[in-house]
């Protein structure tokens, strides 16, 4: 069964997906379902036995194309409809063993055109408005497998924290005439007490509103509402980017830190014009708040939604820069 239901009392919208409580889980040691098939006895996922970047449709979507009638009746109070939408996986290598920090640049630069021709691809879908590469690394943020790889998710709405980041772009573009991450960066560069790292056209930072201890944001320096509006330059710069955001994760503790990356970038429905309050970001919430404690989301930050952080934006700024010194 699959099906959204609407939440009157906060305005969103809730997917139900019991197929998934099927999905793999942390398969044997001797079989991964995202490597290559090397035994046609034991088919993988992945048909060919060597390969550079695959994608496919996710076995267990949230959200299909051909999403069934919903099983209880919509109504005028309890609103149902189809869970609608795309839900794909993206292999980054055939190598069981590496993560997303090992990859090549040459890799990297081939995903950033992968994330960009998906994007178009799913955007296109009539059931998608918002489309969201993401990964999900290590045990501790809820990964099943641990084959480097990312998802793809095109939802039938916007989901709920991009749409609150497009409400507030909206009012300040309002209130100022001015985009508030192009003025985000421009205060960062300035201050430069947050800032990661800096290339050509890419700045990393701690946000100066860290929700978690070292949390880090990613975005082009000029106004870019997407993936599909970056220029040669500036993909090249990205792949460059999130390589040394990534390494420097897995130097800042000593070992590879588990995080969620997520893309946030203008809706691809035409229900408003986004470009002017959509500036493309990329947002790394590591869950550890040091080498062996976590951040749990508990009462305050699950319950009420207000974020408790245990590392001042500017100490982890300063640890991760010098974690980026290490890097090789």
């Amino acid at each position: 069964m699959t099906e959204r239901r609407y939440d009157p009392t906060s305005g969103e919208w809730v997917t139900f997906a019991t197929h998934r409580q099927n999905r793999t889980y942390k398969p044997k040691d001797d079989f991964c379902p995202l490597c290559p098939t090397k035994d046609e006895s034991a088919p993988t996922e992945i048909p060919s036995e060597h390969f550079e970047i695959v994608t496919f449709d996710n076995r267990f979507p949230a959200y299909s194309i051909d999403a069934p009638v919903p099983d209880v009746a919509d109504s005028s109070f309890y609103r149902v409809l189809p869970a609608s939408g795309r839900c794909e996986v993206i292999v980054y290598s055939d190598d069981h063993s590496l993560t997303f920090a090992d990859l090549p640049l040459s890799r990297l630069r081939m995903l950033v055109e992968v994330w960009i021709d998906r994007w178009k691809i799913l955007g296109e879908e009539a059931e998608v408005s918002y489309v969201m590469p993401f990964e999900n690394k290590g045990e501790v943020v809820g990964t099943t497998l641990s084959h480097p790889h990312g998802q793809i998710y095109g939802y039938p709405n916007v989901p709920p924290r991009a749409q609150r980041e497009l409400e507030a772009a909206a009012q300040y573009l309002q209130d100022t005439g001015r985009c508030v991450e192009c003025d985000v960066i421009a205060a960062e560069l300035e201050g430069g007490d947050r800032v990661i790292y800096s290339n050509g056209s890419w700045l990393a930072w701690v946000p100066f509103w860290a929700r978690f201890p070292y949390e880090v944001h990613v975005a082009p320096k000029l106004h870019r509402p997407s993936l599909v509006d970056l220029t040669m330059d500036e993909r090249a710069d990205f792949a460059d980017i999130l390589s040394v955001v990534a390494k420097s994760y897995d130097c800042l503790f000593g070992f590879s830190l588990p995080y969620i990356m997520a893309f946030h970038q203008r809706p691809t429905d035409s229900a408003q014009d986004w470009d002017p309050i959509s500036h493309f970001h990329v947002e790394f919430a590591p869950p550890h708040r040091s080498s062996d404690k976590l951040k749990y989301l508990a009462g305050s930050e699950l319950a009420g939604g207000a974020f408790i952080t245990d590392v001042v934006p500017e100490m982890a700024a300063e640890r991760i820069r010098k974690a980026g010194a290490l890097i090789k």
